[in-house]
């Protein structure tokens, strides 16, 4: 049985017989399919009628997008509006991409380095999940955290309140936002 983790393209023994490993012509084809599997994400995105989340590739680079989320109607996140970073490995879609908010956000977790703990970008990854389910999975995680294990633990303690959550929230959304205008 195989694995949906597993890249068909890698050899299955422990020992790589091949004469050349580094082979450029299975890099290139490797690279092609991850190249193809991104450019139909892209396009499932842009058809899929999703409200408050989109991505892009920057420039003409594939591997590299810039991702938007819309705070979730009815939380205090409702109304803000954050940008991700996208790295996708050549290895795509068997490992996870990285994924970071480049808009500060403050968020039980989400440390101020942008840094996300999300179990689907790291150990419970599988091949099948897209750039579509990842925008959806973080939306969600806005209005729903998981508090039990916070990278900002001052987010964390503060989520039990929303009101001062939501004051304090929309106050560093502002000011971070004002600084980016000035720079």
């Amino acid at each position: 049985m195989a694995s949906q983790n597993v890249d068909p393209r890698l050899p299955t023994t422990s020992v790589d017989t091949s004469k050349n490993p580094s082979d450029p012509a299975k890099h290139e084809a490797g690279s092609h399919s991850v190249k193809k599997r991104l450019q139909q994400e892209l396009m499932k995105l842009m058809t899929s009628g999703d409200k408050g989340i989109s991505a892009f590739p920057c420039d003409e680079h594939i591997f590299n997008w810039i991702g938007t989320i819309h705070g979730p109607t009815g939380t205090v996140y409702e109304g803000l509006t954050y940008k991700l970073k996208l790295d996708f490995p050549s290895n795509y879609p068997y490992s996870a991409p990285t994924v970071t908010f480049t808009t500060p956000c403050f968020h039980p977790n989400v440390d101020d380095h942008g840094n996300i703990c999300l179990d689907i970008l790291k150990e419970k990854w599988t091949a099948s999940y897209d750039v579509r389910t990842i925008l959806l999975s973080l939306q969600s995680l806005l209005g729903e955290p998981n508090v039990s294990s916070p990278l900002n633990i001052q987010a964390a303690q503060l989520w039990k309140e929303q009101e001062k959550y939501k004051a304090l929230l929309h106050k560093r959304y502002e000011n971070d936002q004002q600084k980016r205008q000035k720079s």
